[in-house]
């Protein structure tokens, strides 16, 4: 027995049967776009979502850009607060006081900030946000690439699928790339290519049995629903296991074998619809696929490790400015324009352990892939974007002195009479640390896993009791690696922030990038400035008069792979 998987992408379900390409004005201003009003939540449906979305950006701006290539960067979890104290740990680094440092894109002139709600909830998840990044259309908790619904309904979701400027792109005749430290079926990569309405459904054996029985799909094998010699020409990240069968041992770590029960070989599929492709599972292995047609990295058998705990080695992974140099180099090779995602997924894991030291890492790595992408592209031709889906609850506190290091404790006054050399003391006179987390793991009572006191990553909990009082930090090495910041209120996982994240930019179209958005209008902002995306859907008839895409696209979805006797 074998799998016969379909070979055609998702088509376009048309609103209408005219179509209009018409250039918008050369200053990219266009009339106003009407958006009904939504008096309820039930009148924000996907549809309105898209038009409302179109209708900031055109008034931004944004169809005055000319990119012919695309690159997101995502820093998922990266809230202010984390950039903030990431830049003045890379400034520290290099030996200043760290405070006037910039990250490499903190000096893109354009910025401005989003709103990260999902549909159904103030504090959004990876799942639903990035879904809305990536289609124009907010949705649900745990969604990926299928409109608001219920998480539940496999049947219902079918009907809402909803098409990523990935999608779009390759549908343009576009390079396309994804790149993340996560698993490469992970929320943020997923939502480019992939149709579920839970994000947990990754692979075969996470699927029930009933959304199985409807008609849905894992997203590891959604990877496969390009026709053959399309799709992504760069996949890199981790999550071996999510694509190989249990019968198959990891190529890396032989005590672990594949979690598919479907007898697929996802890799193995992969080669074969792409000819002249390599498969990777190291750096060694990368470097010397430079040449292949198609690259299919996949790092680690779950999620790539921290950057301050990877093997830098040949047998190790690459780092995330390695992977974007040459997903860059791959796909500028085509010479028709580009589409690239490039996830830093791991801040987000550190900020959820409590762990403000390998958040901040992971992003100063991500500063360094964005400055690598920077000397590697030109702003004439190439818009780069970089934001992030969420927050996290960490907070910066206290009145440290300038140059007080971001991870230490606090070292200040509050009035003239206080020493700025002696620690700041709270109420019950003891030290704090700068950072600190609203909650989550570093909860400073007795866990079933550590004593009461300092938390060490990586903790853990199942239960906790208690804390009395905080404890003395004066001889705790809190910039440790594996310290953890104190944590307000006890939880196993440090949550998710409500509040706006940033958004920068640079290059064709990036001055449409202000003000505050629904992060919805990113897509929009970025359709809008590529011309050959906004022209391939005015094309299928999905834009104004003024040639704004403004019309939901609808998909139609890929049919799920049949058994054929031999």
């Amino acid at each position: 027995m074998r799998l016969l998987t379909a070979g055609l992408a998702c088509s376009l379900t048309l609103f209408c049967a005219a179509c209009t390409s018409l250039p918008p004005p050369s200053t990219g201003q266009v009339r106003p776009i009407d958006v009904p009003p939504a008096a309820t939540r039930a009148d924000e449906t996907a549809d309105w979502w898209y038009r409302s979305g179109a209708a900031r950006a055109a008034a931004n701006g944004a169809m005055a850009g000319r990119a012919k290539n695309v690159i997101v960067f995502l820093g998922d979890g990266m809230s202010l607060t984390t950039v903030a104290a990431a830049r003045i740990l890379e400034g520290q680094r290099l030996g200043r006081s760290g405070e006037e440092h910039e990250l490499s894109w903190e000096r893109f002139p354009h910025t401005g900030l989003s709103k990260t709600y999902n549909t159904d909830s103030q504090t959004p998840d990876s799942a639903g946000t990035m879904t809305a990044i990536a289609t124009g259309v907010k949705s649900h908790m745990g969604a990926i690439g299928v409109s608001s619904g219920l998480r539940t309904d496999c049947a219902d979701s079918l009907q809402r699928h909803v098409q990523s400027w990935l999608r779009l792109a390759d549908d343009a005749g576009l390079a396309t790339g994804v790149v993340t430290t996560a698993r490469l079926t992970h929320a943020t990569p997923a939502a480019t290519y992939a149709h579920v309405p839970d994000r947990n459904w990754e692979n075969d054996t996470d699927l029930p049995d009933a959304a199985r029985a409807a008609g849905c799909r894992d997203i590891a094998q959604q990877i496969l629903d390009f026709p053959a010699g399309q799709g992504p020409r760069v996949l890199m990240g981790g999550g071996r296991g999510e694509f190989l069968p249990v019968t198959e041992r990891d190529p890396e770590h032989v005590d672990k074998v594949g979690q598919r029960l479907d007898g697929r070989h996802l890799p193995a599929e992969w080669l074969a619809a792409n000819p002249g492709g390599a498969y990777v599972w190291n750096t060694a292995q990368l470097r010397a696929a430079a040449g292949a047609d198609a690259v299919l990295g996949l790092f680690e058998y779950d999620h790539m490790q921290y950057e301050h705990d990877r093997d830098t080695g040949d047998a190790g992974e690459p780092d995330l400015a390695e992977m974007t140099r040459f997903a860059i180099e791959r796909l500028a090779r085509e010479n028709t324009g580009y589409v690239l995602l490039v996830e830093s997924g791991r801040i987000d894991h550190a900020n959820h352990e409590g762990n403000a030291f390998r958040a901040l890492d992971e992003t100063v790595a991500m500063s360094r892939a964005v400055q690598a992408a920077v000397e590697a592209t030109s702003a004439d031709d190439t818009l780069i974007l970089v934001t992030a889906d969420h927050s996290h609850t960490l907070n910066f506190v206290g009145y440290p002195t300038r140059g007080n290091p971001i991870l230490g404790k606090v070292r200040g006054r509050v009035s003239e009479d206080d020493d700025p050399n002696a620690y700041a003391l709270d109420a019950t006179g003891l030290p704090y640390t700068t950072l600190s987390y609203a909650n989550g793991p570093g909860y400073t009572g007795a866990s079933n896993r550590q004593p009461a006191g300092p938390k060490t990553h990586l903790h853990q909990p199942g239960s906790f009791e208690p804390a009395a009082g905080r404890p003395d930090l004066r001889d705790v090495d809190t910039e440790h690696p594996d310290f953890m910041q104190e944590a307000l209120v006890p939880m196993k996982s440090e949550s998710h922030g409500g509040d706006d994240v940033g958004i920068w930019a640079r290059g064709p179209g990036s001055d449409a990038v202000r003000g505050t958005v629904e992060q919805n209008v990113i897509y929009h902002l970025i359709v809008q400035a590529t011309p050959a995306l906004r022209e391939q859907l005015c094309t299928r008839g999905h834009c104004n008069a003024d040639g704004v895409p403004v019309e939901l696209p609808v998909m139609t979805p890929v049919a799920a792979p049949v058994r054929a006797a031999d």
